[in-house]
């Protein structure tokens, strides 16, 4: 039976989901959380609501009529999007899924964060993507700024390459299940620095660390980072979609606010219903 994977679980993903569903259609619908909506407190501005509706209210009748139409709905983190033999194999920490097709709709991308000589330095030793920059680091000294579940998947990326990786918590403390040959240090960070490129990590205390690249994996990892390391194309952090929120890469679409305009619930069950109706198409094909 043709599979569509859906990486998300608000307004966007539970649209996509139920139009996957109703087409019979193995539909999976992977999340964290609730997102945005979930900490909505009040929506009057949705249609076929005549009274106020709080946010996670709509959602929990979003996820009940995607499972009562056939979506599987989990609630799981998604550390990774890559290709498989056939289609997608979805990474998650609750095992691994494959797909003919995939919709990205975990809403708008993280902040990047606020440290000095971040944004200075993107492209020049700050990068986002573990498996688009590994190569150009072999041998050499890197680390992964982040914590959690999404900064250790960066830094298994990683170990078999370059030289060291050292995972920087940035004042947390250390995640359990830190991979063979993972450095720690839990010191807070107040600078990435360095002339044309990354040189080093200063720390409110204590001597500076001499790297040459540092890796940016804080929270969890969204669409855009998806999106980012399978070659589709990005506008700053929003996904490039086409007509039916089709991306650059086969097989991926997109939907919500991770693809930019408008951030409204009712944007983004629209963007979610034509996704689902593009890779429908694309999945019986496959």
């Amino acid at each position: 039976m043709p599979s569509i994977l859906i990486v998300g679980g608000g307004p966007a993903g539970l649209s996509a989901a139920i139009y996957a569903a109703r087409a019979g259609i193995q539909t999976t619908v992977l999340y964290k959380d609730g997102g945005a909506l979930d900490k909505t407190d009040k929506i009057e501005n949705y249609f076929g609501f005549a009274d106020v509706i709080s946010g996670p209210e709509l959602l929990a009748r979003g996820r009940a009529q995607a499972a009562r139409l056939g979506a599987q709905l989990t609630q799981a983190e998604v550390t990774g999007v890559e290709y498989a033999e056939k289609g997608f194999s979805v990474k998650t920490t609750a095992g691994s899924y494959a797909a003919d097709a995939v919709i990205l709709a975990t809403g708008a991308p993280r902040a990047t964060p606020r440290i000095a000589g971040v944004r200075e330095l993107e492209g020049r030793g700050v990068s986002y993507c573990a498996i688009c920059d590994a190569f150009f680091y072999r041998g050499k000294a890197v680390a992964v700024l982040g914590e959690g579940e999404y900064a250790l998947e960066e830094a298994r990326t990683l170990l078999p390459v370059v030289g060291s990786v050292t995972l920087l918590t940035d004042g947390a403390p250390a995640p359990d299940g830190l991979p063979e040959g993972l450095r720690v240090d839990e010191r807070p960070v107040t600078a990435i620095e360095g002339e044309d490129k990354v040189a080093r990590v200063a720390f409110q205390s204590g001597d500076p660390l001499a790297v040459d690249g540092v890796f940016i994996a804080y929270g969890t990892a969204g669409s855009s980072d998806f999106a980012r390391k399978l070659g589709a194309q990005l506008d700053g952090n929003k996904i490039q979609v086409g007509e039916g929120g089709a991306t650059a890469v086969p097989g991926l679409f997109a939907a919500g606010d991770c693809t930019g305009g408008l951030l409204q619930v009712a944007k983004a069950v629209s963007d979610g219903a034509q996704a689902a109706m593009s890779a429908i198409k694309f999945a019986r094909q496959a």
